[in-house]
């Protein structure tokens, strides 16, 4: 769920973020936002502050670190479009 979600006010930008929570599951194994309740996991998401220190991150491509921040950026003006998802190289 976007942070815009949480919030009451979203739009599109919102699919571009549900895809980067998804990618990056893929790539590492795990959600990005975690905590024991729902409500721990709403304010991990507001602060979306996401972690590419610990494995597999150090191991996966700086371009895919990049696709992932850029796709999770909680501002959902500066998020990447779903065009300029299937653009990144």
């Amino acid at each position: 769920m976007a942070p815009e979600v949480l919030r009451r006010n979203y739009g599109r930008e919102v699919d571009v973020w549900s895809a980067g929570v998804i990618l990056y599951i893929l790539l590492c194994g795990v959600p990005p936002f975690w905590a024991e309740t729902e409500q721990g996991i709403a304010q991990a998401i507001i602060r979306s502050v996401v972690d590419f220190k610990r494995d597999p991150w150090p191991k996966v491509s700086d371009n895919a670190k990049d696709l992932v921040k850029k796709m999770l950026n909680p501002d959902p003006k500066q998020r990447l479009t779903a065009q300029q998802v299937l653009d990144h190289i």
